[in-house]
């Protein structure tokens, strides 16, 4: 993975350094109960590496595989007009917890990483995470200021809302 392509130096932190934050970004960090059981797991595990929950959201998702992987690019479009270009950095895909985090790419409104990770705690409950660190690159994106850093919790907030509906009933 060329690290010049990404258009921040800490490239693979929400892995290698969890709870990092480069100064002058800003975290973000939201841990959504999605239910419980091996079952839901696994079908909570699949949405997130298939780009499903992203596509439930409402947002457009093109991607270069259909399953995330490293060096999948991925263009997240929002209300259709905003492109929020990626490339998947690492994943996971383990017996008690799965996902992904990407990296922002020329582009993309933000500059930084941000990880969606499904994990099964030892009493069976299903949570997903979504962890980042990121700063405004586009100029409208430094023009929201706060209802930014807001919208971007609330979509972290909605991927957990939407994984649970996709995987009510899979409880076992």
């Amino acid at each position: 993975m060329p690290p010049n392509d990404f258009t921040y130096d800490d490239v693979g932190a929400t892995l290698d350094r969890p709870g990092f934050c480069p100064q002058g970004f800003r975290p973000l960090h939201v841990r959504t109960r999605v239910g419980e059981g091996h079952d839901l797991f696994r079908r909570a595990a699949e949405a997130v590496m298939t780009w499903e929950m992203h596509r439930a959201l409402g947002v457009g998702v093109a991607a270069t595989a259909d399953r995330a992987a490293p060096d999948v690019d991925v263009t997240i479009t929002l209300a259709g007009l905003i492109k929020a270009p990626c490339r998947v950095i690492w994943t996971a895909e383990e017996p008690r917890r799965a996902g992904w985090a990407y990296g922002t790419l020329s582009g993309h409104p933000e500059c930084g990483e941000e990880s969606f990770l499904v994990d099964r705690t030892g009493d069976g409950t299903v949570w997903l995470t979504v962890t980042a660190f990121s700063r405004a690159a586009k100029w409208y994106a430094r023009a929201g200021g706060p209802a930014t850093r807001g919208l971007q919790q609330a979509y972290a907030r909605r991927c957990g809302a939407v994984l649970r509906q996709l995987t009510a009933g899979q409880e076992a």
